[in-house]
Protein backbone atom coordinates (compact mmCIF):
# COMPACT_ATOMS: atom_id res chain seq x y z
CA UNK A 1 0.00 0.00 0.00
CA UNK A 2 1.15 3.58 -0.72
CA UNK A 3 0.13 7.10 0.16
CA UNK A 4 -1.63 5.97 3.37
CA UNK A 5 -1.90 9.54 4.76
CA UNK A 6 -4.43 10.11 1.69
CA UNK A 7 -6.65 7.36 2.53
CA UNK A 8 -9.78 8.90 3.18
CA UNK A 9 -13.44 7.47 2.65
CA UNK A 10 -16.99 9.35 2.54
CA UNK A 11 -20.13 7.81 3.73
CA UNK A 12 -23.89 9.84 4.22
CA UNK A 13 -22.66 11.15 7.59
CA UNK A 14 -18.85 10.30 8.01
CA UNK A 15 -16.00 11.11 6.43
CA UNK A 16 -13.09 8.63 7.32
CA UNK A 17 -9.35 9.86 6.86
CA UNK A 18 -5.84 8.42 8.67
CA UNK A 19 -5.66 9.87 12.06
CA UNK A 20 -3.63 13.47 12.13
CA UNK A 21 -1.91 14.91 14.84
CA UNK A 22 -4.14 17.87 15.21
CA UNK A 23 -6.93 15.08 16.66
CA UNK A 24 -4.84 13.95 20.00
CA UNK A 25 -6.27 16.58 22.01
CA UNK A 26 -10.05 15.59 20.77
CA UNK A 27 -8.96 11.77 21.06
CA UNK A 28 -7.84 12.51 24.53
CA UNK A 29 -11.19 14.19 25.87
CA UNK A 30 -13.34 11.59 24.26
CA UNK A 31 -11.32 8.65 26.01
CA UNK A 32 -13.51 8.51 28.88
CA UNK A 33 -14.07 5.24 31.89
CA UNK A 34 -17.18 4.70 29.86
CA UNK A 35 -15.56 4.39 26.63
CA UNK A 36 -12.15 3.05 28.07
CA UNK A 37 -13.87 -0.23 29.84
CA UNK A 38 -14.90 -1.80 26.50
CA UNK A 39 -11.05 -1.50 24.81
CA UNK A 40 -8.23 -3.72 25.72
CA UNK A 41 -5.21 -1.27 24.23
CA UNK A 42 -6.90 1.90 25.30
CA UNK A 43 -5.66 2.64 29.27
CA UNK A 44 -6.85 5.41 31.34
CA UNK A 45 -6.05 8.18 31.54
CA UNK A 46 -5.89 8.86 28.29
CA UNK A 47 -3.56 11.54 27.86
CA UNK A 48 -2.88 14.40 24.99
CA UNK A 49 0.68 13.51 25.41
CA UNK A 50 -0.02 9.76 24.76
CA UNK A 51 -2.81 10.55 21.99
CA UNK A 52 0.30 12.06 20.32
CA UNK A 53 2.14 8.69 20.70
CA UNK A 54 -0.52 6.85 19.51
CA UNK A 55 -1.41 8.87 16.14
CA UNK A 56 2.48 8.61 15.09
CA UNK A 57 2.44 5.08 15.58
CA UNK A 58 -0.30 4.61 13.75
CA UNK A 59 0.51 6.98 11.02
CA UNK A 60 3.98 4.59 10.70
CA UNK A 61 1.90 1.68 10.51
CA UNK A 62 -0.18 2.87 7.89
CA UNK A 63 2.30 4.09 5.96
CA UNK A 64 4.30 0.70 6.53
CA UNK A 65 0.78 -1.17 5.15
CA UNK A 66 0.23 -2.70 8.55
CA UNK A 67 -2.76 -1.26 9.63
CA UNK A 68 -5.19 1.42 8.82
CA UNK A 69 -6.13 4.07 11.97
CA UNK A 70 -9.22 6.01 11.00
CA UNK A 71 -10.03 9.25 12.08
CA UNK A 72 -13.91 9.07 12.41
CA UNK A 73 -15.43 12.49 11.49
CA UNK A 74 -18.84 14.61 11.38
CA UNK A 75 -19.02 14.93 7.31
CA UNK A 76 -20.77 18.30 7.74
CA UNK A 77 -18.93 19.83 10.39
CA UNK A 78 -15.51 17.85 10.66
CA UNK A 79 -16.02 17.29 14.02
CA UNK A 80 -13.96 13.93 15.41
CA UNK A 81 -16.71 11.45 16.91
CA UNK A 82 -14.32 8.34 16.94
CA UNK A 83 -11.53 5.87 15.57
CA UNK A 84 -12.00 2.98 13.36
CA UNK A 85 -8.99 0.82 12.85
CA UNK A 86 -7.86 -2.24 11.35
CA UNK A 87 -4.30 -4.26 12.04
CA UNK A 88 -2.51 -7.02 10.28
CA UNK A 89 -2.45 -10.04 12.25
CA UNK A 90 0.99 -11.80 13.62
CA UNK A 91 0.00 -14.92 12.69
CA UNK A 92 -1.49 -13.99 9.16
CA UNK A 93 -0.53 -10.98 7.46
CA UNK A 94 -3.61 -11.32 5.06
CA UNK A 95 -5.82 -11.29 8.20
CA UNK A 96 -6.75 -8.26 10.03
CA UNK A 97 -8.90 -7.32 13.16
CA UNK A 98 -11.14 -4.75 13.24
CA UNK A 99 -10.91 -1.95 15.72
CA UNK A 100 -13.61 1.15 17.05
CA UNK A 101 -14.59 3.48 19.57
CA UNK A 102 -17.03 6.67 19.42
CA UNK A 103 -16.90 9.05 22.22
CA UNK A 104 -20.34 8.79 24.55
CA UNK A 105 -21.85 11.82 22.97
CA UNK A 106 -21.90 10.04 19.50
CA UNK A 107 -22.41 6.44 20.37
CA UNK A 108 -26.21 5.30 19.43
CA UNK A 109 -26.44 7.06 15.96
CA UNK A 110 -25.27 4.13 14.04
CA UNK A 111 -22.10 5.84 13.10
CA UNK A 112 -19.51 2.69 13.66
CA UNK A 113 -22.16 0.32 11.58
CA UNK A 114 -22.23 3.31 8.45
CA UNK A 115 -18.00 3.63 9.16
CA UNK A 116 -17.74 0.07 9.19
CA UNK A 117 -19.74 -1.15 6.22
CA UNK A 118 -17.74 1.52 4.49
CA UNK A 119 -14.12 0.60 5.46
CA UNK A 120 -14.32 -2.79 5.24
CA UNK A 121 -14.51 -3.68 1.42
CA UNK A 122 -12.18 -0.57 0.63
CA UNK A 123 -9.70 -1.81 3.52
CA UNK A 124 -9.88 -5.44 1.96
CA UNK A 125 -8.42 -3.80 -1.27
CA UNK A 126 -6.38 -1.47 0.39
CA UNK A 127 -4.52 -3.74 2.75
CA UNK A 128 -5.16 -6.92 0.04
CA UNK A 129 -6.71 -8.99 3.14
CA UNK A 130 -8.50 -12.29 2.70
CA UNK A 131 -10.33 -12.33 6.11
CA UNK A 132 -11.52 -9.58 9.26
CA UNK A 133 -11.77 -10.25 12.95
CA UNK A 134 -13.07 -8.35 15.51
CA UNK A 135 -13.97 -9.43 19.15
CA UNK A 136 -15.41 -7.59 21.83
CA UNK A 137 -16.61 -8.88 25.95
CA UNK A 138 -19.86 -10.54 26.04
CA UNK A 139 -21.36 -7.50 27.61
CA UNK A 140 -20.78 -5.41 24.82
CA UNK A 141 -24.36 -5.61 22.74
CA UNK A 142 -23.46 -2.52 20.56
CA UNK A 143 -20.29 -3.87 19.38
CA UNK A 144 -21.82 -7.45 17.91
CA UNK A 145 -24.73 -5.50 16.06
CA UNK A 146 -21.66 -3.31 14.41
CA UNK A 147 -19.73 -6.76 13.69
CA UNK A 148 -22.96 -8.18 12.35
CA UNK A 149 -23.73 -4.88 10.04
CA UNK A 150 -20.88 -5.95 8.30
CA UNK A 151 -21.77 -9.19 8.00
CA UNK A 152 -19.49 -10.64 10.77
CA UNK A 153 -20.43 -14.18 12.28
CA UNK A 154 -19.61 -15.84 15.42
CA UNK A 155 -16.20 -17.65 15.15
CA UNK A 156 -16.26 -18.35 18.93
CA UNK A 157 -14.68 -17.54 22.53
CA UNK A 158 -10.95 -16.85 23.23
CA UNK A 159 -9.20 -14.80 25.81
CA UNK A 160 -6.86 -11.52 25.46
CA UNK A 161 -4.72 -10.04 27.62
CA UNK A 162 -6.45 -6.05 27.64
CA UNK A 163 -3.20 -3.93 28.76
CA UNK A 164 -5.23 -1.93 29.36
CA UNK A 165 -6.90 -3.24 32.61
CA UNK A 166 -3.63 -5.37 32.87
CA UNK A 167 -5.78 -8.84 32.84
CA UNK A 168 -6.91 -11.43 30.82
CA UNK A 169 -10.52 -10.88 29.59
CA UNK A 170 -13.34 -13.32 28.14
CA UNK A 171 -14.29 -11.91 24.60
CA UNK A 172 -16.82 -13.20 21.81
CA UNK A 173 -14.77 -13.22 18.36
CA UNK A 174 -16.73 -12.40 15.20
CA UNK A 175 -14.99 -12.62 10.71
CA UNK A 176 -16.12 -12.47 8.04
CA UNK A 177 -14.21 -13.89 4.94
CA UNK A 178 -13.36 -11.37 1.62
CA UNK A 179 -16.24 -12.35 -0.73
CA UNK A 180 -18.53 -12.08 2.46
CA UNK A 181 -18.18 -7.96 2.65
CA UNK A 182 -21.36 -6.05 2.16
CA UNK A 183 -20.34 -3.48 -0.28
CA UNK A 184 -19.25 0.05 0.37
CA UNK A 185 -21.90 2.95 0.78
CA UNK A 186 -19.68 5.19 0.31
CA UNK A 187 -16.61 6.39 -1.72
CA UNK A 188 -13.31 5.86 -1.71
CA UNK A 189 -10.54 7.73 -2.87
CA UNK A 190 -6.84 7.86 -2.69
Amino acid sequence: MTGAPSLALDTPRLHLRLVAPEDAEATSALMTPAVSRWLAMWPLPFTVARARERIAMARALAASGQALSLAVTARDRGELLGWIMLHRTREDPRTATLGYWLGEPHQRRGYLREAAAALLPAAVAWLDLDRVEASAQPGNAGSFAVMRACGMTFQGEAVIHAPARARDERVHVYAVERDGLIPPSGTARR
